[in-house]
């Protein structure tokens, strides 16, 4: 690229996310290529931020993505390659890889994609993590389930969040749940189930650093919600919290571990009820999902996509990326699947109120305050109200995986 040239960024979208990344860099003068999934090819793109527009009918089919990415190339000379779903990261690497582009490589992008290849890294880094075992060998396997007690869940090594996880209680129901899988066991990893409160650190790094991050609590941990049909929240914790400080500090450590060099993250832990230790889950390199960016960005300002261009645009130019002046106040959000098509929540109208979640069948808002005890007192007093008038249970219904 020279400087008469504008940057070229091509964006993969399998998923309808990422607009505001899409309009910051627009904003700064680069060139953007969408690639989307046809299913999703018409939805309301920001296109006059887009450059040009392509769609497939499916972004991870090898080798027709790499075939159709270099062909891009014959007539783009694209800078960066961005993954605007975290089902595209392993994509991206790929291409990146065969297009020698800088950015997450096939190996490190296992480490925020691939469940066994998290807790592997982890656990090298002495950053402590549930007891595991990978599904490849029976011996291991039946040694791990000897000496680890149940129960256990059997965790997707490539699903987003809680999507796919099963819970069992006994070897036997191992042993079934590998028969029904067969061949795709090996996609599978198995873990001690750890009773505890759920927290997710959102963060920014820039040279290998953690220049921004918020520490927030989940109500339900998100494998209740998504697997029971509950009430999804969360709220940001007191930053002078112990929780607060204990989260930030280890999700560093996760970026160094991983060997992170920039981006946006969305990382998670469990703070076990039997020891009070906070255990690794997984991190993501992208933005968090059901609407948490929001919830972020009305505590502090900080707008979590847009600041993911800026980061990529500043490593593309040579340029130093600095956060933005930002407020420290506090924000909670509350969603969860509604009985009604559109449900009424005229009767919540407290000031704290800033957002209000525009989806069919699901009731949600966002509050902000300066205050995190305020903040918390509206989050369980519309826990308690929202399974009165809005909620409908999930159980035999099919989650849509970009909710929670």
């Amino acid at each position: 690229m020279t400087d008469q040239q504008p940057i070229t960024i091509l964006c993969l979208a399998s998923e309808y996310k990422g607009l505001p990344f899409i309009e910051e860099c627009a904003r700064q003068g680069a060139r953007v290529l969408l690639l989307t999934a046809e299913k999703f090819g018409d939805r309301d793109w920001p296109w006059d931020s887009i450059t040009q527009h392509f769609n497939m009918p499916d972004l991870h089919v090898q080798p027709d993505i790499i075939h159709a990415v270099s062909y891009l190339a014959r007539s783009n000379d694209i800078d960066r390659i961005v993954a605007l779903d975290d089902y595209d990261v392993a994509t991206a690497a790929t291409l990146r890889e065969h297009l020698r582009l800088p950015g997450l490589g096939e190996t490190q992008a296992r480490y925020f994609r691939d469940k066994l290849g998290m807790r592997t890294q982890a656990a090298a880094n002495a950053i402590r993590v549930p007891a595991f075992t990978p599904v490849f060998n029976y011996d291991l396997l039946r040694d791990y389930m000897a000496r680890v007690e149940p129960p256990w869940v059997l965790k997707p090594r490539f699903e987003a969040g809680a999507i796919g996880i099963r819970k069992l209680h006994d070897s036997e129901a191992v042993w079934r749940a590998l028969d029904e899988l067969g061949d795709e066991q090996s996609f599978y990893l198995l873990e001690q189930f750890v009773p505890g409160d759920v927290y997710h650190v959102d963060a920014l790094v820039w040279g290998g650093e953690v220049v921004f991050a918020v520490s927030s609590r989940y109500g339900e941990p998100p494998l209740s919600v998504t697997q029971g049909g509950g009430i999804f929240n969360t709220r940001l914790l007191p930053r002078d919290s112990a929780d607060f400080k204990a989260t930030t500090g280890l999700a560093a450590d996760v970026f160094r571990a991983f060997g992170l060099a920039r981006g946006v993250t969305h990382t998670e832990f469990i703070h076990a009820h039997h020891d009070g230790q906070f255990y690794f889950l997984e991190t993501a390199a992208r933005v968090g999902g059901a609407h948490i960016d929001k919830m972020v960005e009305a505590a502090t300002g900080v707008a979590l996509w847009q600041e993911a261009a800026r980061i990529e645009l500043a490593s593309v130019r040579g340029e130093e990326y600095r956060v933005p002046e930002h407020r420290q106040d506090y924000a909670g959000l509350i969603i969860c699947l509604a009985r009604e098509q559109w449900p009424d929540l005229s009767a919540y109208d407290e000031p704290e109120i800033v957002w209000r979640v525009p989806r069919e069948n699901h009731a949600g808002l966002l509050v902000a305050s300066p205050d995190p005890e305020r903040v918390s007192q509206l989050l369980d007093a519309y826990n308690e109200r929202f399974a009165r008038d809005f909620l409908m249970h999930a159980v035999n219904r099919k989650v849509p995986r970009t909710t929670f």
